[in-house]
């Protein structure tokens, strides 16, 4: 009778943390996430050095830096992985409490660093990017929204979670950062749509995504300049775009050799917005296909997992999470090869960047938290026996 309810996979009381985190844990996503870990410090000594002389750093500056924030990941990662679902659950709620805080009085104590955005909190020896630590909260918190709708007399959390997405939003559009109110806004859309949303209702909200754009445009110079700068013809190769756009047509299939690349030289974000193109020059497209693969890798392992997953929270929030995850990668390649508008993404796990890397971590160990092997029956052997 046991294994009629709960499947065939035995619980084991008593067992240590250890031993049953590691029997339970996706092992595939856990090394691809290493592996793309190691690729960014290996592209970190090719990207970064020229950045540190110009700032008057030791050449390697920026990668110690880098290995200590990916440590520190590293570590978050773990830890967070072991947690059981709802501790996870109420740890991210109380973190996406306090990033909101912070988001919301970045217009008071916030720093633009000169970038002409107010994006960061500057403590000195560091800064802190709030939207970062945002956003997997936001997509726990939306996920226990909308999972608590489908109860029975359950509260109204599809319109709650739409609320909260919309003040976020424009939290978001007053920076501005339009790449991350684009990933929250697909985060809910996302989850949204596995949680039931009927077609008129998404179709109505690219609608509304449209109409924001084309307002946007019409108000904001920062995001008209890059979608005029995206809609042109002719690329500037004095610009970001031009500099990433010819080391990419160098490195060609192979690469030009690992020291020999030139990008690194005229990109003042060689290495957090545009390592690709650093990666693509000096190592070919051997490597951005590894690259590739890997992120594909976390993104098809976990969705096949929650695929079997009956609880609606752990399936939600980790399809909301995945999806974050593999769409931002999506999108800072994407805009190396000029297929999407500049957006300041960096490459999850890859790009230097404290703030992001930490937040990575703790993302991709809630992600891993969600997806490991639980004593269950398959929703879909649940969904047979009830067709009968």
């Amino acid at each position: 009778m046991t294994e009629m309810v709960y499947g065939s996979l035995p619980s084991r009381d008593g067992e240590p943390i250890l031993p049953k985190w590691w029997r339970t844990i996706d092992r595939w996503t856990l090394s691809a996430i290493l592996g793309l870990f190691c690729i960014g410090l290996m592209l970190g000594f090719a990207a970064s050095p020229p950045l540190a002389a110009k700032n008057g750093f030791e050449p390697f500056h920026y990668v110690i830096r880098q290995t200590v924030f990916g440590g520190m990941a590293l570590v978050v990662l773990m830890l967070t992985s072991m947690m059981s679902p709802s501790v996870v659950r109420r740890l991210a709620v109380l973190g996406f409490v306090v990033a909101f805080a912070a988001l919301a009085f970045l217009p008071l104590f916030g720093t633009d660093f000169g970038k002409g955005a107010v994006r960061w909190y500057s403590l000195g020896f560091a800064s802190i990017q709030p939207s970062e630590f945002l956003k997997p909260g936001f997509v726990v918190m939306a996920a226990w929204m909308l999972a608590a709708s489908q109860e029975i007399n359950g509260p109204p959390g599809k319109t709650l979670s739409f609320a909260l997405t919309i003040i976020i939003l424009f939290l978001l559009a007053m920076q501005p950062d339009f790449g991350q109110a684009c990933l929250i806004l697909f985060a809910w859309g996302v989850m949204y749509f596995v949680a039931g949303a009927p077609m008129v209702l998404l179709l109505g909200m690219a609608g509304l995504v449209i109409f924001a754009g084309t307002l946007a445009y019409s108000n904001s110079e920062h995001f008209a300049r890059r979608i005029d700068g995206f809609l042109s013809p002719d690329v500037d190769p004095t610009t970001q775009l031009g500099y990433a756009t010819n080391a990419i047509r160098e490195g060609g299939f192979f690469g030009v050799g690992v020291g020999e690349g030139q990008v690194k030289w005229s990109l003042p974000d060689a290495h957090t917005d545009f390592i690709i193109a650093v990666a693509a020059e000096e190592y070919g497209m051997i490597l951005v296909g590894i690259i590739i693969a890997l992120y594909a890798t976390v993104v098809v392992r976990s969705l096949m997992r929650l695929m079997k997953e009956r609880d609606p929270f752990i399936r939600l929030a980790g399809t909301g999470l995945v999806c974050v995850f593999g769409i931002q990668a999506m999108i800072n390649m994407g805009v190396a090869v000029r297929l999407l508008p500049a957006k300041g993404m960096t490459l999850p796990f890859v790009s230097y960047g404290g703030s992001s890397l930490i937040a990575g971590g703790i993302a991709v160990g809630m992600l891993l938290a969600f997806t490991r092997t639980r004593p269950q029956g398959e929703i879909g052997d649940i969904l047979l026996r009830r067709g009968r």
